[in-house]
């Protein structure tokens, strides 16, 4: 912050306006004392607070916001509490990636992507970074930038005080700094001491730093004490002193440019930026280290030496190389110097500066395009097939899967295949994928391959391809008679028309057999999808009006005070029943089916939505009247019946509200649910089966899949209808 103020010096020591929003590992915010700067706090580990954190910073005169981000630092498995802040901030947002890990878990993968999608740009300190984020995170390179580490902006006075200290004056200096804690690996530079003693016996290594807060509160000073005994067992005690206090940077560079030799002994690779490191070659420190990412790169060309981890004899060979050259060891030096002086911090802040108007103009370009959009395709992931075509084979769609590997055991179902070919149509129609294009004869095969000659349909298939019931399920027939409307309403040639109505037509005789009220609903959505391309279908057309009036009198018969709904319970696939007289009323004119599907999505959004995020009716349990409302065990088909819903009534209806509750209800699949955990993988591209009380589920059937794509796809219509609404003034019916 400071090196950005220093470019704008007629504002005094603080951006006009900036602030800083601290993180406080304490329940008491009142526990630590912050400087001016900092105008809100968060506690790590309330959740809430980072929700106000964003209303914080949303409602301020910030221009651009700038995260910080290191795993510890945020609360939530790795932190993943700084993702609903994120989602919900409207300032354009820099960050920083201070650790980028090579191997990271599912969480740090899923945490680092999603930073990618909230950011304009993410800033890094390495070429290393970059190559990590392309090649692990699948992040794309032209959205990363490297500034690096920044340096102080002083030099070493001509007098330096330091080098009258005691540990300083008359020895040579081989100095660490940095927090004291046992991954610093000093243990390798007391081991070399021996060596580079008895060539020199005035050389004094000086730690200086305080011990790592954390390492006190669990184990005081027992690396400190480890340390000293260590140097008293090799007879380098003398040659050993501790400075045990904080510095300040202007200090540092003094006790940096007394130093003849700066070490950074660290125990393994995997330090992609040290800021003690960066801060000795600004101050043109003479540097020896372990060859861990960071060094690797920025003692590159002569600035610096490196020596194998752990290997106490490597570093004693080349300090006492060093201090045996003087000229050598200057070169070293000079080096460093020259190289940061583009490292400064007045530097760095003009880069940052750069940055952040460039995405504040890019954030208002944005702005003007979706100034009145609610639905924000900046956040949703890239649409893909790849889990799809993984569960696919030449039958049909696999059930399930374990993790995100097909479970070819449990077969295929019709219902995974009906809402798998309703989703490729919907892929298909946003952008003429072929991939999606060469899915569909697979699907509608099986579909085919699974209707009786009745003109039923059985539900599930065995892996090698064996009938494994006579009549599949009311539901699964539903499904299908959707899937076969949708179809119909948007073949992709007429040959896939002819075939599907083909197959409709034959279900015809079993419509008047349905019984269950989520059999009927699913129905009555392909009966009104077929209308909307057959109007003069007058049979058709009574029998949608035939099988509205029993979700109608469903409704009737159990409503009650604080309770309209259709059942004396809710079960699973609720948003669909109102969601089907959407669709009924919109081919009928039906005003009834209408009020009623109003009051019960007012009913449903009362229960699931409240709380600012969807939290769904769980499995676990349904919920009864006058029951305790299950939390858990949430399911995927839950949140794309409720995304299809809310678009239906927005279609309906025309007012935004039900744009804004689509889209709340999609961000589930990103985070935005009761564990505010992200059920969508980015690393397969499939969709987590629910949440359960301990966390994610992590396989990744069909069913959640399918749910989530269907739903990705239409949030993107809706961003569509919307836009072209916003742009003419006027709703614009998309085919």
């Amino acid at each position: 912050m400071n090196a950005i103020t220093a470019n704008f010096p007629e504002r005094g020591t603080l951006l006009q306006g900036g602030f800083v929003v601290a993180l406080n590992d304490s329940e008491n915010i009142q526990e630590y004392e912050y400087p001016e700067e900092v105008k809100y706090v968060i506690r790590q580990n309330h959740q809430k607070d980072y929700i106000r954190a964003a209303n914080y910073i949303n409602t301020s005169n910030a221009d651009v916001c700038i995260l910080e981000h290191e795993f510890g630092i945020y609360g939530g498995e790795s932190g993943i509490y700084i993702l609903p802040l994120l989602n919900r901030l409207e300032k354009p947002l820099i960050s920083i990636l201070h650790t980028i890990l090579k191997d990271p878990s599912y969480v740090q993968r899923i945490i680092i992507r999603e930073i990618a999608e909230q950011s304009a740009k993410l800033i890094v300190m390495s070429q290393r970074a970059v190559d990590f984020l392309t090649t692990i995170y699948d992040i794309p390179a032209e959205k990363i930038q490297i500034i690096e580490h920044g340096v102080p902006d002083v030099d070493a006075p001509a007098d330096n005080p330091v080098k009258n200290l005691t540990p300083f004056k008359n020895h040579r200096v081989l100095l660490t700094f940095g927090l004291i804690s046992r991954n610093k690996g000093l243990e390798t530079v007391i081991r070399a001491l021996p060596k580079v003693v008895e060539n020199h016996p005035d050389v004094m290594y000086v730690i200086l730093g305080n011990t790592h807060p954390g390492v006190i509160k669990n184990s005081g000073e027992e690396y400190r004490d480890h340390l000293k005994t260590l140097a008293t067992q090799l007879n380098v005690s003398k040659n050993l002193s501790f400075i045990n206090k904080f510095v300040p940077e202007d200090e540092l560079v003094d006790y940096l440019s007394a130093a003849d030799i700066y070490v950074t002994p660290y125990l393994n690779e995997a330090q992609i930026t040290s800021g003690t490191l960066s801060y000795a070659v600004g101050a043109g420190a003479a540097v020896v280290s372990t060859p861990y990412w960071h060094a690797t790169e920025l003692l590159a060309d002569n600035r610096g030496r490196l020596f194998e981890f752990k290997n106490a004899d490597a570093l004693a060979e080349i300090i006492n190389e060093l201090l045996d050259q003087e000229r050598v060891l200057t070169e070293l030096k000079q080096n460093a110097y020259d190289y940061g002086l583009h490292l400064r911090w007045p530097v760095v802040g003009a880069e940052f500066i750069k940055v952040a108007l460039e995405a504040c103009s890019t954030h208002f370009f944005s702005e003007k395009i979706l100034k009145d959009s609610i639905v924000d395709p900046e956040i949703m992931p890239k649409f893909s097939l790849t889990h799809i075509l993984r569960l696919t084979d030449d039958t049909g769609i696999v059930q399930h899967a374990k993790y995100g590997i097909p479970n070819l055991k449990e077969g295929y179902c019709l219902d995974d295949n009906a809402r798998a070919l309703i989703m490729a149509l919907m892929a298909y129609q946003r952008n003429k994928s072929k991939e999606a294009f060469e899915l569909l004869p697979v699907y509608l095969s099986f579909i085919h391959y699974m209707q009786t000659e009745e003109g039923n349909f059985r539900n599930f298939l065995s892996f090698n391809r064996q009938y494994l019931d006579e009549v599949g399920s009311e539901d699964s027939f539903g499904r299908t008679i959707w899937a076969l409307g949708y179809l119909i309403g948007c073949a992709a040639s007429n040959s896939y028309r002819e075939f599907a109505t083909e197959l409709f037509h034959k279900s015809f005789s079993h419509f008047k057999a349905l019984k269950h009220l989520r059999g009927m609903a699913n129905t009555i959505i392909g009966i009104s999808l077929y209308l909307k391309v057959v109007p003069g279908d007058e049979g058709m057309v009574n029998e949608l009006i035939r099988l509205t009036q029993p979700l109608i009198d469903a409704y009737e018969q159990n409503k009650s005070d604080g309770w309209d709904w259709f059942e004396e319970k809710m079960t699973y696939d609720n948003a669909i029943l109102p969601l089907a007289l959407l669709h009924s009323c919109e081919i009928t004119g039906n005003e009834t089916a209408k009020e009623v599907a109003l009051k019960t999505i007012a009913f449903l959004d009362e229960l699931t939505l409240s709380k600012g995020y969807l939290s769904p009716v769980g499995n676990d349990g349904w919920y009864y009247k006058g029951g305790r409302f299950p939390t858990y065990d949430q399911q995927a088909i839950e949140t794309m019946a409720m995304v299809l819903m809310h678009f239906q009534a927005y279609q309906t209806f025309h007012k935004p509200e039900h744009i804004e509750k689509m889209f709340l209800s999609y961000k589930w699949f990103l985070g935005e649910n009761t564990l505010r955990a992200p059920l969508y993988d980015h690393e397969t591209k499939g969709c987590c089966d629910g949440l359960l009380p301990t966390g994610i589920n992590r396989n990744q059937g069909a069913e959640s899949t399918l749910a989530y794509l269907i739903s990705h796809l239409t949030a993107l219509k809706a961003f569509e209808l919307e836009y072209e609404y916003n742009k003419v003034g006027q709703n614009v019916e998309l085919c």
